[in-house]
């Protein structure tokens, strides 16, 4: 029987990045994944004839552009077409441009109040300072602050040292960011309702937090740090839809020599002695392997592949606490012809980027308050997109594929299981409140794909549909992410690794858990990760 020196669960972006790093290093590596394909949340399938759905995630900036070099993604077909333009929809007629353009901007925002575009400047200044403070920590292993470790002692002065290039007032505010809302923070900014909530809409995608809740003002700051060519804060469009991204990843690892068995779910990660030897398939195939790393999320990993009683008690305590709370939905709309918004002035560049119709922030709360009752929200937050404005290869000349992802919509539907039904019932609370907005808009609808957290979590494995595979929050970030004393990509049992977006820094399809986790392993292994960038310190 073949034995591989790694095997990783989950041929998701972060398992592919690792996976990709551990085979250029000398390994032999084989990803397993449940689906006939690979991508994970990041994939584009056609599910009607002519058009191509970016099925969950919906667009690429946070992938980090030291893995896009490393491994060179660009060779193996990736482009990413930056946005051009965005809107929010107001009740009464009117919207509010965003452009890519700083002084754009800061006109627009003029046009409602000269005192929210003098406040954009300071607000953009100290944004961009907690980015400069957060970015470089991104690819770079969280300390253990306990372990003493001359490795852990080095990256906790290192953190010392950055912060101590704030000055005293600096470090006050620092601090007070990461446990604001995002409510009360845009609050000591601006005064217009509109310019919040456009504002607030990065601090709640993917959270089950409101806009007034503690912790969401880093929510921001975790969407504030996309990168286009160079360009911070930027986001685009993956040519050919999201799975273009993990496509280019997959060509790169088997281009190495690396090995992808699809159709291939894990149902338990053997251990013996307190080492993992590999894995057994759900159709009984015994696959074994000197390391395994884990791409699925931290309750999965440990829960349900791992035997409970070969782990700490404190652990698994640890674990089943640990906050993965799914939010939202997802509902993908094939268009006959592009909807008209007569809000937006003939020819606007703001079609061809994210558009919503939340125009305050209590509106976004209150759609918060129907989660916290078990509902969908009756008056929902979209971020809504039309990508083939700027892609025309994922449809037919003249057809649009329109991506809409919604908060609120929770994993229970008031305690009990989604029925088909609810579903139903939720796509039409969507598509009612976008032709509110765009007259005739029912009859371009020629196929809709709608995903709630139960669709989610069935086929991309992430639990409770969670997209972060757990809350970023403060309690939840760095070396508590996802338990204190694991959060350096290793477990209790030796040579099960975990590479996911439940470890440090999180989720998006950034790539930094696994390049990060690849790191790790290497270093356990004393090889060198020779074409392996290394972190900058600088943006």
């Amino acid at each position: 029987m073949r034995k591989y020196d790694a095997l990783i669960v989950g041929g998701g972006h972060n398992g592919l990045v690792t996976a990709c790093y551990l085979q250029r290093a000398g390994l032999d590596v084989l990803v397993v994944e449940k689906n006939g394909w690979v991508g994970g949340a990041a994939t584009s399938r056609e599910l009607t004839p002519g058009f191509l759905y970016s099925n969950c995630s919906y667009v690429c900036s946070l992938f980090r552009p030291e893995i896009m070099r490393d491994l060179e993604l660009p060779k193996h077909g990736l482009q990413v077409i930056s946005y051009e333009g965005g809107a929010v929809f107001t009740r009464d007629g009117d919207y509010l441009a965003s452009y890519r353009d700083h002084d754009s901007h800061r006109r627009e925002f003029a046009r409602y109040s000269k005192r929210d575009a003098e406040a954009y400047e300071r607000y953009a200044r100290d944004v961009t300072r907690q980015c400069r403070f957060i970015q470089p920590l991104l690819m770079r292993t969280a300390p253990d602050p306990f372990g003493f470790r001359p490795r852990d002692i080095s990256e906790l002065l290192y953190l010392a040292k950055k912060f101590g290039e704030f000055s005293p007032h600096e470090m006050t505010e620092t601090l007070r960011f990461w446990t604001m809302s995002i409510s009360d923070f845009l609050d000591e900014y601006f005064e217009t309702d509109v310019i919040k909530a456009y504002l607030a809409l990065s601090g709640i995608i993917g959270t089950a937090l409101g806009p007034m809740s503690p912790g969401t003002a880093y929510v921001l700051l975790h969407h504030y740090m996309g990168e286009v060519d160079g360009s911070v804060g930027a986001w685009g469009y993956a040519r050919g839809g999201m799975g273009a991204v993990t496509q280019a990843l997959s060509r790169s690892f088997l281009a190495s020599g690396g090995t992808i068995r699809t159709d291939a779910e894990v149902s338990k990660i053997l251990t013996r002695g307190g080492r993992t030897s590999g894995v057994v398939l759900a159709n009984g195939d015994e696959i074994r392997a000197g390391l395994v790393v884990s791409n699925a999320d931290v309750k999965r990993t440990f829960l349900k592949l791992v035997d409970e009683d070969t782990l700490p008690g404190e652990f698994v305590h640890r674990v089943k606490h640990f906050k993965m709370r799914g939010s939202s939905g997802k509902v993908n709309i094939a268009l006959d012809s592009l909807p008209e918004f007569p809000a937006l002035p003939q020819g606007s560049t703001c079609i061809r980027g994210d558009m919503h119709f939340t125009d305050s922030i209590e509106r976004m709360e209150r759609g918060y308050d129907d989660w916290k009752a078990g509902r969908w929200s009756a008056d929902p937050f979209l971020d809504m997109m039309i990508p083939t404005l700027l892609d025309p290869t994922m449809t037919s000349p003249g057809k649009h594929f329109m991506s809409c992802f919604v908060q609120y919509c929770p994993p229970k539907v008031e305690g009990r299981d989604w029925t088909d039904a609810d579903r139903d019932a939720f796509a039409e609370t969507v598509i009612s409140q976008i032709a509110d907005y765009s007259p005739g808009f029912r009859d371009r609808i020629v196929h809709m794909e709608v995903r709630t957290p139960r669709e989610i979590e069935n086929e991309v494995g992430l639990t409770e549909g969670n997209i972060f595979q757990g809350e970023l929050t403060f309690d939840q970030l760095l070396f508590n992410r996802p338990v204190p004393g694991y959060a350096q990509y290793r477990s209790p049992i030796s040579g099960l690794y975990m590479c996911g977006s439940s470890t440090h820094p999180g989720g998006g399809v950034m790539g930094a858990p696994g390049r990060n986790a690849a790191a790790e392993i290497l270093r356990d292994l004393k090889r060198a990760p020779e074409q392996m960038s290394k972190a900058h310190d600088v943006i």
